[in-house]
């Protein structure tokens, strides 16, 4: 079973793992996204994300595929048992809009279908997707701050931003007496990316690399690709299990020293390797709370185990070798 922490700065109370719900609603129909949600919810977990442009690549599936998925299956639990967030400000795929839109005018539109989609009258933790440097943190700040007097949102937070811009926001919210981040989503895992090729995907400021300050910002770290896509558990069935842009996506020297340190933790703990991917997040410094994904009920509760696995500093130091 999870156990629930309090999110640091919040008067919220989540699940020690969070579930990512990027494939419902278009890969994973209702009823199957039904059966994972009741499982997550029967293991105790509460903590669910979601993103508003989730789905919106596959023209067939509605608009806003995730997010509808998850709504149709509030409708049958409590409302107030489920931390639900979700993150606006990305592309418009659907319109085929690719301009950056994280300003106060698009983000406002995706909150306002966001909460349409999800069939909710506030959005827990709400992320701005990504970041556009040329929008002053000052606009983005004074519109949380409204969207949250609204009662549309109760908290907030940053994905995919630089440590600078982050703790730029939060220093003009300080000054200005209003509330900041409490949280960032960071792309994170055990496995380390080719950088070049993980951006040609989308993923970038890898936060290993990147995270600079903001390891020591008193922030909750919510990381995404918590489980490196599950490279290291194909890699352990044969090279051949492993997809070439999965492949090409972990193409650097250091995965291979890593695999070798997390067969060899797996082995002294008696677990799997999938385990340990994702207990190097749980086991971090400060509050560290990992986004999996899981596209079945038995997905669910292999994932749920690496939150009792303890690791050491020790085992996380031969973890993060290279």
């Amino acid at each position: 079973m999870l156990s629930k922490v309090p999110l640091a700065h919040t008067d919220l109370s989540v699940s020690t793992l969070c579930y990512g719900t990027n494939m419902l609603g278009w890969s994973i129909d209702q009823e199957r996204s039904n059966a994972i949600l009741d499982t997550f919810a029967s293991l105790g977990g509460n903590f669910i994300d979601t993103a508003r442009s989730y789905g919106d690549w596959m023209p067939e599936a509605p608009k806003g595929a995730s997010e509808r998925a998850l709504g149709a299956w509030l409708k049958g639990n409590k409302r107030e048992d489920f931390v639900i967030a979700t993150k606006g400000g990305h592309f418009d795929m659907r319109a085929g809009d690719y301009r950056n839109r994280v300003n106060a005018k698009d983000i406002g539109s995706d909150l306002d279908e966001s909460l349409e989609h999800l069939g909710v009258d506030t959005i827990d933790l709400y992320w701005l997707h990504m970041d556009n440097p040329e929008t002053p943190v000052a606009e983005l700040i004074d519109f949380l701050n409204e969207a949250k007097a609204a009662g549309k949102i109760r908290w907030f937070g940053a994905s995919n931003w630089t440590d600078a811009r982050v703790l730029e926001a939060n220093d003009y919210a300080k000054a200005n007496g209003k509330d900041g981040f409490v949280a960032v989503e960071p792309f994170w895992g055990l496995g380390k990316p080719n950088e070049a090729n993980a951006a040609q995907q989308g993923y970038q400021l890898y936060f290993e690399d990147y995270a600079g300050k903001l390891k020591d910002a008193d922030l909750a770290i919510i990381p995404y690709c918590a489980q490196s896509r599950g490279y290291f558990g194909m890699l352990e069935k044969g090279e051949d299990a492993v997809s070439e842009p999965l492949k090409a996506f972990y193409d650097n020297p250091v995965n291979a020293k890593r695999f070798a340190a997390a067969k060899t933790v797996a082995a002294r703990h008696g677990v799997s390797i999938s385990e340990v991917v994702l207990a190097y997040l749980v086991n971090q410094p400060g509050q560290v709370i990992p986004i999996f994904g899981a596209s079945s009920p038995a997905r669910i509760e292999e994932s749920v185990k690496a939150a009792a696995l303890k690791l050491s500093p020790e085992e996380l130091a031969e973890l993060k070798i290279g």
